[in-house]
């Protein structure tokens, strides 16, 4: 039997999800919760459950695409999920799932632990990060995850090892599974010259914001790099920087990068992805995959 009690945390019906997203595209939530406990989550699951409802998640919304159209069933955000823990004797910093990854790179340097410099430029949440084995400068997840809570559609909460999450070039296991990161634990090590540390972090901070443009709503890195070739170089070379679709346009200062400049839509942005991949496969005969995740209908 169904019954209209709703969770602690409050599921809404018609939310639009383009702010939520870094984007800023993007049709509605047929049904939204935003949880902040792991109590909160495994009611709301249980409540979308007894309607049969599909489950979408979100974190920080920075490498997604979502249709015009919306999305169906139960969109759950978690970037709510807030916390840090410093476990200085194991060298180990343990962050909730919608803790943004720049902060957690911030306050590692800020008491000298060395392990996530290169994740200071990331926008996207501890959850994303895991999930999509994010990465830069060289560096990844894998290299520094210690462990991760997930809990699964049906409630039941578990601890993972790396060993399990099948890392490799931005992909884990989670991407096809039924779990959701709760919190993850990462391996760092303390005891560096705190100016050191924040001095490399900030290094590869303004390395950042002085190659990828960050003045336009855009998802990040759009396609994942070909090795041995970056997509960003492929689709320069191609000709296609400030190739623009309605108000969705390659950027100029990174190939690999689309973005929103005032007004897109998110069949704009579809469409000049689809553009994208078709005239570098022309040049290049290899077909561009998408990094950013497509949600609802296109």
């Amino acid at each position: 039997m169904i019954t209209d009690s709703r969770p602690t945390t409050c599921i809404q019906s018609s939310i639009p999800l383009a702010n939520l997203t870094s984007f800023r595209v993007g049709g509605a939530a047929e049904w939204f919760c935003a949880p902040r406990s792991v109590d909160d989550l495994q009611a709301s699951l249980a409540w979308g459950d007894e309607r049969g409802l599909p489950l979408t998640l979100l974190g920080a919304g920075s490498n997604l695409l979502i249709s015009d159209e919306g999305i169906d069933g139960l969109v759950m955000c978690l970037r709510h999920f807030q916390g840090l823990k410093f476990d200085r004797e194991q060298g180990q910093i343990t962050a909730a799932a919608g803790e943004p990854i720049a902060r957690i790179a911030w306050q590692a340097a800020a008491r000298g632990w060395s392990g996530l410099e290169w994740a200071v430029g990331i926008p996207g949440t501890v959850g994303g990060l895991v999930v999509m084995n994010a990465g830069a400068q060289g560096s990844c997840a894998a290299d520094c995850l210690a462990n991760v809570e997930v809990v699964s559609i049906d409630g039941a909460k578990r601890i993972m090892q790396p060993d399990e999450l099948e890392f490799s070039y931005r992909h884990s296991s989670l991407q096809n599974s039924n779990l959701i990161v709760t919190k993850a634990t990462f391996q760092l090590t303390p005891g560096f010259d705190r100016n050191q540390v924040r001095a490399t972090t900030t290094e590869y901070y303004k390395y950042r914001r002085l190659t990828q443009p960050y003045h336009l709503p855009s998802c990040g890195s759009v396609f994942r790099n070909p090795s041995p070739k970056a997509a960003g170089w492929l689709i320069e070379q191609t000709g296609l920087k400030g190739y623009q679709i309605g108000q969705a346009q390659v950027a100029n200062l990174h190939a690999n990068f689309i973005l929103n400049c005032g007004g897109a839509s998110a069949k704009d942005i579809f469409r000049l992805i689809g553009h994208v991949q078709e005239q570098v496969n022309n040049q290049w005969s290899l077909l561009l995959k998408p990094e950013v995740r497509m949600l609802g209908q296109f």
